[in-house]
């Protein structure tokens, strides 16, 4: 059987992280995982800036109830789910995904939560688990599914590898050039002809 995991930002949302640096101003805000790799790196920068900003849950939920799925998003999830189940697995949290899982139908997530003070300072981040796309991948394989995965950033590289077909979806020329052995598309037709050909193939 047939089995999708795909990324969330950058594939079917926009970059939560890009969204409140552009309402904030505050530029460093804007570096994800196509820019840092190391994702503890990554989320302790995010961390400090939003204690020396004094930034909340709520300045961060208010920017994420204002965004909207990428153009066509919805549309293409419904023919996934037409065809086989998907598994979206993210390294957002579960406090920041909701509205947005919402407005995509609420599809299966599998993500990470935040430590939020009762004064609404976000103080820590908690992993579901290490490599949680990865090893999502993995235990699916155990249950006899055949995986395809996709996804634009660093951190979706190990689900990728992991993965029976493995499918860069928007990346930067960076990732691209890092890793040239996944096929590479742009929009959602370029995909789902992949994914269609995928499917035909593993029947």
């Amino acid at each position: 059987m047939n089995i999708i995991c795909s990324d969330l930002e950058g594939v079917f949302v926009p970059e939560i992280w890009i969204n409140v640096a552009e309402k904030t101003g505050i530029e460093e805000l804007r570096l994800t995982t196509r820019d840092i790799s190391d994702y503890d790196v990554l989320m302790k920068k995010r961390l400090g800036i939003l204690k020396e900003n004094n930034l909340k849950i709520k300045d961060i939920t208010d920017v994420i109830s204002t965004m909207e799925p990428v153009d066509g998003a919805c549309e293409f999830l419904d023919w996934i789910r037409s065809q086989v189940q998907i598994i979206v697995v993210s390294d957002t949290f579960v406090q920041f995904a909701g509205p947005l899982m919402e407005k995509l139908g609420r599809p299966p997530l599998f993500c990470h939560s935040l430590s939020i003070e009762p004064d609404g300072t976000v103080s820590g981040y908690n992993l579901r688990q290490q490599n949680a796309k990865k090893k999502t991948v993995e235990a699916l394989k155990t249950l006899n599914y055949r995986v395809t995965a996709f996804g634009d950033s660093y951190n979706d590289i190990a689900m990728l590898q992991e993965a029976d077909s493995g499918i860069l979806f928007r990346p930067p020329e960076n990732v691209i050039q890092e890793y040239p052995e996944f096929p590479v598309t742009n929009n959602y037709n370029e995909l789902k002809t992949i994914l269609q050909e995928i499917f035909e193939k593993n029947r």
